[in-house]
């Protein structure tokens, strides 16, 4: 089975909650709950961190990670993850000996997940010929509605006048943004992160949420403690 690189993002600013990557959780810092996800997992051949911020790079060089010294440009709130990783992977190509072809990039503000979901959507993607993956969830009964230009309700994701039963609905998958693998030459070509034949991990749903604000943090760690330790 080939291998690949892991990225991940981690800027030391963050608006909702306060040094978010470095906050405890569940008796870790975040960020390290992702770094050692992906230290453990098969078929990574090495993990860089990047960050703007010098505590992140030596937590994470502690903990056996190779670091990245992302400049301000790429590291502000306008700046998108795709310049993010642009930058990284040519520092990786420049300063070190890994061909980087395809990157594993998880999100650390996703830490409610477990080291076999990259281990599977890593050999999913190399057996199944993908350009690339995005870690995904079912969603049942996902009625989605918005407001059109006359600031008028309406339904988007089904008919809410055939409404039908639950068994009846086509299968419907909600990207929850824990993690991505692609092809560097996909990023480089369309700077964008899915694009070619994309292919998608399944997760189980309560895998899905994401620690923003205060509030995400005791109820990803309640899910943590009883689903996972």
């Amino acid at each position: 089975m080939k291998k690949l690189q892991c990225i991940i993002l981690a800027r030391g600013g963050s608006k909702g909650l306060i040094r978010k990557n470095l906050t405890n959780f569940c008796g870790k810092p975040l960020l390290q709950w992702t770094v050692e996800q992906a230290l453990i997992a098969k078929h990574v051949s090495s993990v860089w961190v990047s960050s703007d911020n010098e505590e992140i790079l030596n937590l994470s060089q502690s903990l056996g990670a190779n670091t990245i010294l992302r400049p301000d440009e790429f590291s502000d709130d306008t700046s998108t993850s795709e310049s993010a990783w642009l930058h990284a992977i040519n520092y990786i190509e420049e300063n070190s000996q890994d061909n980087v072809s395809v990157v594993l990039a998880p999100q650390c503000t996703s830490p409610v997940r477990e080291v076999r979901d990259f281990d599977e959507s890593i050999e999913k993607y190399f057996n199944e010929k993908y350009d690339s993956l995005f870690s995904g969830s079912i969603a049942t009964d996902f009625n989605l509605w918005r407001y059109n230009e006359n600031k008028e309700l309406f339904s988007y994701t089904y008919d809410h006048s055939a409404r039908g039963r639950r068994q009846e609905k086509p299968l419907q998958i909600v990207e929850n943004g824990s993690f991505y693998i692609f092809k560097t030459d996909l990023l480089k070509k369309y700077n964008n992160r899915l694009g070619g034949r994309i292919g998608v991990h399944i997760m189980e749903f309560w895998k899905s949420f994401q620690i923003d604000e205060s509030e995400d943090l005791e109820f990803c760690e309640n899910l943590m403690r009883n689903y996972l330790n």
